[in-house]
């Protein structure tokens, strides 16, 4: 939930000496607030558009009818079952991240760059998307198409 303050008489200060701008009653939100608010869509959606990904490629193959993911509470589970394994995606609130746990790579942690819309993660600048793809396309043995969920680059301006 944001912190909404409330200020009567918003003052600004030049050179130490306040200066009254208006009587006008102004809401001002918490900056760290918003932000927290804004990764919070960013990261759902990230991770809720990799949900419906990942269901279609399960429903789409047949020698996946084991596998299974889950998606709850900002933590998104694929299940590919044995050898291969689990991939425990979730988004990290404290730090602003994306957190992937792959069976292939292993643990990786990725930050949302605005500019380009995409999560990266900053020791090899590969995005969450690209490594999801080249991984998730070995184990299926033919080419699928991350890029085509939310916040993978793909539409950036």
């Amino acid at each position: 939930m944001l912190n909404i303050h409330y200020f009567i008489k918003p003052v600004l200060y030049i050179y130490n000496s306040p200066l009254i701008l208006s009587t006008k009653r102004i809401k001002l939100i918490d900056y760290k607030s918003y932000c927290l608010y804004k990764f919070e869509i960013v990261a759902h959606e990230t991770l809720e558009s990799l949900y419906e990904y990942f269901e279609d490629l399960i429903t789409e193959n047949e020698h996946l009818s084991d596998s299974d993911t889950t998606f709850n509470n900002g933590v998104l589970t694929v299940n590919f079952g044995s050898p291969i394994g689990m991939y425990v995606i979730n988004r990290q609130l404290p730090n602003e991240q994306i957190w992937l746990s792959s069976p292939i790579s292993g643990p990786k942690r990725y930050d949302y760059l605005k500019s380009t819309d995409t999560w990266v993660y900053k020791h090899n600048n590969q995005s969450l998307h690209q490594l999801l793809q080249s991984e998730i396309s070995n184990i299926l043995r033919k080419n699928v198409d991350f890029f085509v969920c939310k916040h993978s680059g793909k539409y950036c301006l």
